[in-house]
């Protein structure tokens, strides 16, 4: 049974930062593409970053994702958080490196993060 289990959101001022985790399990870690996306109320699930695949432009310069396949963990580190980084945050692993919401194989369960003004 695949699991990806998030952790490291809460609730950070602007300009705060946070590192996000995700720990798979019951999958072959190394040979899947890992992705960070987030969701905002009333709005659609969209692609954050992968490692290897390009940051999405609002985040460019603030954001970094990392993986440790000794640890089956992806990271995601946020600096320079901004009110509007608020969301859901989900990692999401898929074997074909795709970038859609719709296509991702497996997925986590979530994590809130919340920038205050």
């Amino acid at each position: 049974q695949v699991q990806l289990v998030e952790s490291g959101g809460g609730l950070v001022q602007a300009g705060g930062s946070l590192r996000l985790s995700c720990a798979a399990s019951g999958l072959s870690f190394s040979n899947y593409a890992m992705g960070w996306f987030r969701q905002a109320p009333g709005k659609e699930r969209e692609f954050v970053g992968g490692v290897s695949r390009s940051l999405r432009r609002a985040v460019k310069g603030r954001f970094s994702i990392s993986r440790d396949n000794a640890k089956n963990t992806v990271y995601l580190q946020m600096n320079s958080l901004k009110p509007e980084d608020t969301a859901v945050y989900y990692c999401a692993a898929d074997y074909q490196a795709r970038t859609s919401a719709t296509t991702q194989d497996y997925w986590g369960q979530g994590t809130q993060v919340t920038v205050s003004s």
